[in-house]
């Protein structure tokens, strides 16, 4: 841990020779650096939320590296979430955002496994305050989970000349990758403060949340502060950001912040005008922002890295849904046959026990195009590399939900965090709950050990020179050859071309 100072005196008597999380009277208690945390307790799962990693990002520190916090020797109480970054559509957001919350088990001893959530939202939304991902369930098993929150849109993405005067060592941008890292350092130096193991910690995400993932396996500035991965629904393929071409957003977006004003300071700016200003180039270009290949910490695409090697040999679980559909992103069916370069006729080959019209047989080509394939893809590579792989498609759909046809990008989320009753998620059949336990427990079994196998569960192997993986379906839960196996090399073969 990073040193203590002063604190340690005061730790030490209300905590002896233990180093891990304490009680002040039936509260939690855990010392960090930047002061002596106070948690809350709701059955058997205490919690500290709004933890901040590092100093707020405003003023001089708007589009800087993440700061860290002042060391302090006060007591403040963490029971409730922090704001969560700028964004459309959450009126208490603020820049006011980079926190982490942290659920453990009340009462038992460490060092506990660590699990760190990254949430998605197309890197301009979303919040690791979000009711679905509360961690208390995965917390129940013995181990502590995590969330984070990371700055978001223009705030966390933005690139501009101005931003870059006076700093040194390289490219200044990817802020929001900046912040996972950082926040990822704080968890490793105060680990223990919690009574979790620093050389025990799992990061696991979906969407924007799962390209964060992949990218920090990537980058060499945080290689050492977790030891496994899940990646769900991850769009591999994906082509990230140039300089260039985030610069030329930039300065469009900097021009429609500054109109009609005579001085102009983006650091200083009113954040409104800077939340209206995005939300107009937001409309015009829905990816607008997000990570860049900066040559620092960000070096290439995610499929270009994979295949060189550069990726970290950790363990890692891959996976996508049956179903992709509900994106932000998500293109229509016009747009992905000549995405595709498929005509209806193709399309039908590909899908050839399917009855659907042209806009389902698009949504079923978006799904293995942007996931289904490219997860194949990077768990072929990494297991190359002799790294433990474990490939999952998931197709489960909630019992009460089968009636209609509703995007199923994400639905595995509620399953792993095991909620019921909030906003995003409804409320299980018996079923449902069954179908929950099992992947939740494959997810911590994992965390544990770096093999998600247990004697409850179906058997997962690994990946091989078979395209092995575990199908959540409906009707079972098995580990199985990939039936889909030839229509992927087809489409494989097919973005070669690209």
């Amino acid at each position: 841990m990073r040193p203590v100072l002063a604190l340690v005196a005061a730790f030490a008597v209300l905590a002896g020779d233990d180093l891990g999380v304490a009680q002040v009277g039936q509260f939690p208690f855990a010392l960090t650096r930047e002061g002596q945390m106070l948690g809350g307790v709701e059955g058997d799962i205490s919690s500290f939320k709004g933890l901040a990693y590092a100093m707020a990002p405003i003023g001089p520190l708007r589009w800087r590296p993440p700061q860290d916090a002042p060391e302090s020797s006060e007591m403040r109480t963490a029971y409730d979430y922090g704001p969560a970054c700028l964004q459309p559509g959450i009126a208490q957001a603020s820049e006011h955002c980079l926190t982490l919350n942290v659920f453990r088990p009340f009462g038992v001893d460490g060092p506990l496994p660590i699990m760190v959530f990254i949430h998605g939202g197309d890197f301009v939304g979303g919040t690791a305050n979000d009711p679905l991902f509360d961690g208390a369930r995965l917390a129940q098993a013995g181990l502590i989970a995590i969330t984070l929150n990371y700055r978001l849109g223009a705030f966390g993405w933005l690139v501009h000349s101005a931003l870059a005067e006076g700093s040194s060592g390289g490219a200044v941008m990817n802020y929001g990758l900046m912040d996972q890292i950082a926040a990822l350092q704080w968890i490793h130096d105060n680990a223990a403060a919690f009574g979790g193991d620093p050389d025990n910690i799992t990061l696991f995400g979906s969407g924007a949340g799962a390209t964060s993932i992949a990218l920090l396996m990537l980058c060499d500035q945080s290689r050492d502060l977790f030891q496994k991965a899940i990646l769900q629904s991850l769009p591999g393929r994906g082509r990230l950001r140039s300089i260039e071409a985030a610069q030329t957003v930039g300065k469009e977006f900097a021009e429609i912040a500054a109109r009609d004003q005579k001085e102009f300071d983006l650091r200083t700016a009113d954040p409104k005008r800077l939340m209206a200003a995005q939300k107009l180039l937001l409309a015009r270009y829905p990816r607008a922002f997000g990570p860049v290949v900066d040559g620092v910490l960000v070096k290439s695409d995610i499929a270009a890295g994979f295949a060189a090697g550069r990726e970290n040999r950790i363990p890692l679980i891959i996976g996508s849904n049956d179903d992709e559909t509900g994106s932000d992103n998500e293109p229509d069916a016009k747009e992905e046959f000549g995405l595709a370069g498929a005509s209806a006729d193709e399309l039908r080959q590909l899908y050839p026990e399917s009855s659907s019209g042209p806009a389902e047989l698009a949504a079923r080509l978006y799904t293995d195009r942007m996931f289904t394939e490219p997860a194949r893809l990077l768990a072929r590579l990494h297991a190359a590399r002799g790294a433990s792989t474990f490939r999952y498609r998931f197709g489960y759909v909630p019992e009460a939900e089968r009636a209609g046809r509703e995007g199923g990008q994400g639905r595995e989320l509620q399953f792993i965090f095991g909620v019921e009753g909030v906003p995003g998620a409804g409320v299980l059949s018996r079923r449902d709950r069954e179908v929950g336990r099992v992947l939740r427990s494959y997810w911590i079994n994992f965390a544990r050990t770096g093999d998600p196998n247990g004697a409850d569960l179906p058997r997962w192997d690994a990946g091989t020179d078979r395209d092995q993986l575990l199908l959540i379906t409906n009707e079972r839960i098995s580990g199985t050859a990939d039936p889909w196996s030839e229509r992927l090399d087809r489409l494989e073969r097919r973005s070669l071309k690209e």
